[in-house]
């Protein structure tokens, strides 16, 4: 098991080899034959990058070309598991919201194959601010005032969706708990909707759909490549030695995230399959349980898991609501996991209207002006305190006794009325 903290970069040298040849002294040559030049070989054409927005894959037959990205709020409290509809998203996000609970942001490149997505729950700028520079569908069910506040001011109109985009009730719901509306359930943990009722909310409202994206959300590896993999052991900081810290790229079978006391998540390689399996903590008995979505009963997987620390607190003026403010604007350390490999990047984001970007370290372990290659495929991203970064862990599945439990923790729900005007 290994522990990561920001830490500086020592220098990479690298070297060059030059060679010659040349004829004998005194010995020239009875005749003379005209050299001819070799013809170069022809640069293949390689056909128009047109890739996924939110995976860098090659876009297929059905890929909504010109359609915006479509984004959802889900419910994350411990009782509103298990959710529905998150097996089907390119990306997921998660973040600390008021009393340290996370909620999950579901991205989607296309509304029509969401089957059922939620529980939905209301909506935060922490979010927001993501996929702002994107103009999303931004679907949630209610919002903070600070949330409501980003909207009047980017003029987010129809864009903004706070009902759920027609969302419905599943009062019959029964939770891992056993727990139903009729039986315990809060009914904030009753919200849904789909594809189809999203499209209903698109066309009484005449929203507008269409978006062309010149770029996708990050910098994947070029899908036309011949072999479009980045391995991580052969990354350009891999070489880099540093200090107490260890080396940029080190071994990332397990990786486990902590928000807050309450809610942690944790990601298992398969070596099999290439992907992370995704676990989340359960502060009632200090469990770990595969997070699965209950639509199609699919554990989550992800080839990407990136970790973005940055400083989060609380709001001035809203101490009483504990709204968190996730400061984007300097940027700072991350992680990025593939393959059984973890490697420490930098991002960057800046204002509101500025997208999230990934770049390499430098030498002295500051921010390069080098985008970073994330690999193709789904991604799960994680913004997290930069308190909790001495929690942040990474290493080899053989480290880790993966039945244990955790102590049980205490965690408490702000109803969404306390956090709204």
């Amino acid at each position: 098991m290994k522990r990561f903290m920001l830490c500086a970069l020592s220098a990479l040298m690298a070297g060059a080899m030059l060679a010659s040849c040349s004829r004998d002294q005194g010995i020239e040559p009875t005749t003379s034959t005209p050299v001819q030049e070799a013809t170069p070989a022809p640069t293949p054409t390689l056909p128009p990058y047109e890739a996924n927005a939110l995976t860098g894959e090659a876009r297929d037959a059905d890929y909504p070309a010109g359609q915006r990205i479509t984004a959802v709020m889900v419910n994350n409290i411990t009782r509103a598991r298990p959710q529905r509809g998150l097996s089907d998203a390119q990306m997921l996000f998660e973040i600390k919201v008021e009393g340290g609970i996370t909620r999950f942001m579901a991205l989607y490149n296309d509304y029509h194959d969401i089957q059922e997505v939620g529980p939905i729950r209301s909506g935060r700028d922490q979010f927001f601010q993501l996929i702002l520079p994107w103009q999303a569908l931004y679907i949630h069910e209610g919002e903070s005032v600070v949330m409501k506040q980003y909207a009047a001011d980017y003029d987010y109109g129809l864009l903004n969706n706070n009902d759920g985009a027609n969302g419905y009730r599943d009062y019959n719901r029964v939770n891992w708990l056993g727990e139903s509306y009729n039986n315990g359930l809060p009914i904030e943990h009753t919200m849904y909707t789909s594809g189809e009722n999203i499209q209903q909310y698109i066309d009484s409202n005449s929203v507008d759909m269409n978006r062309d994206y010149n770029s996708t959300f990050f910098n994947f590896v070029d899908y036309r490549q011949d072999n479009p993999v980045r391995d991580l052991s052969n990354s350009q900081d891999s070489a880099y030695v540093l200090d107490e810290y260890g080396p940029v790229v080190t071994d990332g079978e397990y990786v486990e995230i902590t928000h807050s006391a309450s809610y942690k998540t944790r990601f298992l390689y398969d070596a099999a399959s290439t992907g992370y399996t995704m676990q989340q903590y359960y502060s009632t008995d200090g469990s770990w349980r595969d997070t699965v979505d209950e639509g199609n009963d699919t554990t989550l997987t992800f080839p990407n898991v990136l970790v973005l620390f940055t400083d989060i607190h609380v709001y001035p003026g809203h101490e009483a609501k504990d709204l968190q403010n996730v400061d984007y604007g300097p940027g700072g350390i991350g992680y990025y996991s593939y393959g059984g490999k973890t490697e420490r990047i930098y991002w960057q984001k800046g204002t509101p209207l500025e997208a999230l970007r990934l770049y390499y370290l430098t030498e002295d372990g500051q921010c390069s002006d080098v985008p970073l290659e994330v690999n193709i495929g789904k991604s799960y991203v994680a913004v997290v305190d930069v308190d909790e970064a001495a929690n942040y862990e990474t290493g080899l599945l053989a480290d880790h006794d993966l039945a244990a439990s955790d102590a049980a923790t205490t965690e408490s729900e702000a109803p969404d009325a306390d956090v709204a005007e």
